[in-house]
């Protein structure tokens, strides 16, 4: 269990984080967004003490991470997978965190194995790639068995097997009733992995829900129907006091009732439909939704005269 509470950094006259509390819970994935410069990183160094809040706290188990011994035995961490020394191999590299933190030297063949590069153990960091990085970092995270993971753009570099391992990994792991904190601006990923979501815009807390429900609240979802016999559904949604907007293609979309209810109503006129299809917003377009005012850095179309 993770708790933050109240907590707050300044930088001068800039407050990266603004008074956020909110707990991260296990046995499942909880995932961490906000836009660029929410404040997401430096509240995950403050969770691992690397960062010292202005006010607030955050305790692991109850305690302050600077507080617990052997620390990769409580919490495995991933946050830069760079940070590491290039001139040591991938095993030398797992060997002294091991050796620091009274970790049996067996353990680092084993998550090697579990991260895929067995065969690249004795190679010098440096010479890896932007992914096998990667894949060491998790494999420092996984290194104590640790009950709690954080993982900070775990995918980066990853390609689509890689993706759908860490992704599965994630879910294995808070089956196993750990907990599991992953930050990451790949929606479509988090979509598939996180069970909850944490949200921040600005420092400021934004959302603390389920994934379901968070894109429940903060996107439209509707009804899409087509019949060749339109203007007789029309007709039977006015007088059954449902109201209709058409769409492209021939399409209508019926807010605030549920497709089985049309298609009976449609069926007891005898229409034939050709969709019935409930609508939800994707993960991405409630996210856009609700952090639109708290975006710091806005792009913009390029001007046409500058097109070529």
């Amino acid at each position: 269990m993770i708790e933050v509470s109240g907590l707050t950094k300044r930088y001068g006259e800039k407050v990266a984080v603004h008074g956020l509390s909110f707990h991260v819970s296990p046995g499942i994935v909880t995932g961490f967004l906000g836009p660029n410069g929410a404040g997401k990183s430096t509240t995950m160094r403050m969770m691992l003490d690397l960062d010292h809040p202005t006010t607030g706290r955050v305790r692991i188990d109850g305690k302050r991470y600077a507080e617990l011994r052997e620390p990769l035995k409580y919490v495995g961490a991933l946050l830069d997978a760079k940070a590491l020394h290039g001139g040591r191999s991938a095993y030398h590299h797992l060997l002294c965190l091991a050796q620091s933190n009274g970790i049996p030297a067996s353990r680092v063949g084993e998550v090697l194995d579990v991260v895929g590069l067995t065969a690249v153990a004795n190679k010098r960091s440096k010479n890896f790639s932007l992914g096998m990085g990667q894949r060491l970092g998790i494999a420092a995270a996984l290194l104590g068995d640790p009950e709690i993971l954080m993982f900070d753009e775990p995918v980066n570099g990853l390609d689509p097997e890689g993706i759908h391992w860490i992704r599965n990994l994630m879910k294995s792991l808070a089956a196993q009733g750990r907990t599991v904190f992953v930050s990451s601006h790949l929606m479509s990923e988090m979509a598939l992995t996180a069970d909850h979501l944490v949200v921040i815009g600005q420092g400021r807390l934004l959302a603390d829900t389920s994934m379901a429900e968070f894109i429940r609240t903060n996107s439209r979802s509707y009804v899409r129907l087509r019949s060749p016999q339109q203007e007789q559904l029309l007709d039977v949604l006015h007088r059954a006091g449902i109201t209709a907007v058409t769409a492209g293609h021939g399409a209508l979309e019926v807010d605030g009732v549920g497709a089985e209810e049309l298609g009976e109503l449609a069926a007891r006129h005898q229409i034939v439909l050709h969709e019935l299809s409930p609508q939800q917003a994707s993960l991405e377009e409630a996210f856009m939704q609700l952090t639109a005012e708290s975006v710091e850095y806005h792009a913009h179309a390029q001007p046409t005269e500058w097109r070529t």
